[in-house]
């Protein structure tokens, strides 16, 4: 008879345990959606895309609703040369998921165990410390400067029992990134067995010349692996689907762990479409430009500081702003039927900090009026 190799079974006990990662997590808190005094209120408050979704993305979907009594395509031949068709990459090591989520959460189970340590800067997408706590591992922040990740922070706490070090750029909830240089000195920095995931959720925003998302490294390195995600410019965050490029021995790894239909066919249909469509792109990412050099200038003017953002969201900064709150901001906006985000401690305790997404031109200038009243009251 084999032995067990399980935890020991716990006496007196009422109902099942949770293993001792998963009890450190805290329930997942949403945004809001909803106000009680307005039926309709503009929403700007998760990053979702201001102008909707392409339409040649939505005749897609709709071309599949004969065909829901079928498993999808469990190989996502379609939309995996799509994305290697517009992004010249190599299909093979292209890998898709529910949501770019999921696939981070195969880079954590894949490469993280009991006692490793996953490697963080201070403002971090909350999903990933969440994986690293549910395989037993320790996560490990590094601070930032000026709301950009520091890659000397990053490297002075590497240590033994660092996995991966997962970075996502542009960054959330500050839209600043890491130029294409300082990825590459901290790759350079790091050892061979640890991996590197490049979390590219906003890259599609991104018009700054010294900027890369990472395929080029992922070519180059056995331990380098970018994620990509349909739910923010392309405005396909209800259909939850993302991708994932890496070598071809790292999306082996992630494929030992896939479930064989974890992207439904309406939405790989949809995301195929999206991402072919270069002129909802490029429109889409023209809008997003224009609207956060006005928004940034407003209000500064105004002696708001606007942490520059490469991505479809603002983040504000009340530090020096006396006698003006993050929270009071939130409220304002409220009471005028508009959804913030308010981070709280997510950004650093040191700051009183807000997050307001991107909208169409007529929610921006909404907004707007709203903190240029609340701010010369």
């Amino acid at each position: 008879m084999t032995e067990s190799t399980n935890t020991p079974r716990q006496e007196n006990t009422t109902r099942p345990q949770m293993v001792p990662g998963v009890a450190q997590l805290a329930l997942y808190k949403m945004g809001k959606s909803q106000l009680d005094d307005h039926a309709s209120p503009i929403k700007l408050s998760s990053n979702e895309s201001a102008l909707g979704t392409s339409p040649a993305a939505i005749a897609a979907f709709t071309s599949v609703q004969d065909r829901l009594h079928r498993y999808p395509d469990g190989a996502q031949t379609e939309l995996r040369a799509a994305i290697a068709d517009t992004w010249e990459l190599d299909p093979e090591r292209i890998l898709c998921g529910n949501g770019s989520e999921e696939l981070i959460g195969f880079v954590i189970r894949c490469f993280m165990a009991d006692g490793d340590e996953l490697l963080l800067s201070e403002n971090h997408f909350e999903i990933c410390r969440n994986y690293a706590l549910s395989v037993g591992g320790q996560v490990v922040t590094a601070p930032e400067k000026d709301f950009v990740t520091d890659v000397d922070a990053l490297l002075e706490r590497v240590g033994p029992h660092t996995r991966v070090v997962a970075l996502a750029n542009p960054n959330n909830p500050t839209g600043t990134y890491v130029n294409a240089q300082e990825i590459r000195r901290l790759h350079q920095a790091l050892p061979a067995d640890v991996v590197l995931l490049l979390d590219g959720a906003y890259a599609e925003y991104v018009t700054a010349d010294d900027f890369e998302a990472g395929a080029s490294l992922v070519d180059e390195n056995d331990n380098v692996v970018m994620t990509r995600s349909f739910s923010k410019l392309y405005g396909l965050a209800g259909l939850r689907i993302g991708w994932a490029y890496g070598s071809q021995w790292l999306v082996d790894a992630l494929q030992r762990i896939r479930v064989p239909f974890n992207a439904n066919a309406a939405a790989m249909a949809a995301a195929a479409a999206a991402v072919r469509d270069s002129a909802w792109l490029t429109h889409a990412r023209e809008h997003n430009a224009r609207w956060q050099a006005r928004i940034a200038g407003d209000l500064t003017s105004l002696g708001l500081h606007v942490v520059p953002s490469e991505a479809n969201f603002y983040l504000l900064v009340f530090d020096d702003c006396p006698g003006k709150t993050a929270k009071e901001a939130a409220a304002a906006l409220e009471a005028n039927g508009i959804i913030p985000r308010p981070v709280g401690g997510a950004a650093g305790t040191d700051h009183d900090v807000l997050r307001i997404t991107v909208g169409n031109d007529a929610e921006n200038d909404a907004a707007l009026n709203v903190l240029r009243n609340y701010l010369t009251a």
